[in-house]
């Protein structure tokens, strides 16, 4: 059986409040667009896609070498990509050590997930929270064209990554963690 994974940093419950209070916000000056689940609210580190058990166990053992101290990320800015059809809001991190630390991560993820045999998105790393898509304004203004969505500052402690299934449950996108790896105290 195959199973459609990625590994993230998931929220807090508080970050994930700011997060929706954020994103329902927009959605007031919104035609259309599908926004995210309250519970799917994360960032995703490394995209795996379709895994069969052996990937999914090598998914695992990359994650279980992974040595990383508690660190924390700098939410600081939401924007707007315009893809046509496919207009996607997001939430960017600061570019702080925060921000680097999570691009180490990512980067070391990738080198063991590589040598595992994995084929892996060969696009730049950018980490980001999707906040929604298909986005589609009541009123475009130069300030969403920008990228310039006003947004509260938030910061999150990242002490743990975890392993994400992603799958249809009754229509609705779910995703559960399947495995888990915590930073060294």
């Amino acid at each position: 059986m195959s199973l459609r994974l990625f590994i993230a940093v998931n929220f807090s419950l508080e970050t994930r409040k700011m997060l929706l209070a954020f994103r329902d916000g927009l959605r007031f000056r919104t035609e259309r667009g599908r926004f995210t689940a309250p519970e799917n609210l994360h960032l995703t580190l490394v995209f795996l896609g379709n895994c069969d058990a052996g990937q999914t166990n090598a998914a695992k053992r990359s994650m279980n070498a992974l040595r990383f101290e508690p660190f924390t990320i700098t939410i600081n800015g939401g924007g707007y990509l315009d893809r046509g059809r496919a207009n996607l809001v997001f939430c960017e991190l600061q570019n702080d050590s925060g921000r680097n630390q999570l691009s180490q991560l990512h980067a070391a993820l990738a080198l063991s997930l590589s040598a595992k045999g994995f084929k892996l998105e060969r696009r730049k790393f950018w980490p980001h929270l999707t906040i929604g898509r298909e986005v589609v304004w009541k009123e475009f203004d130069d300030s969403a064209a920008a990228g310039g969505i006003d947004f509260p500052r938030l910061e999150e402690a990242v002490t743990s990554l975890e392993l994400m299934k992603s799958e249809r449950i009754n229509g609705k996108l779910t995703y559960t963690a399947i495995h888990s790896v915590k930073a060294e105290q």
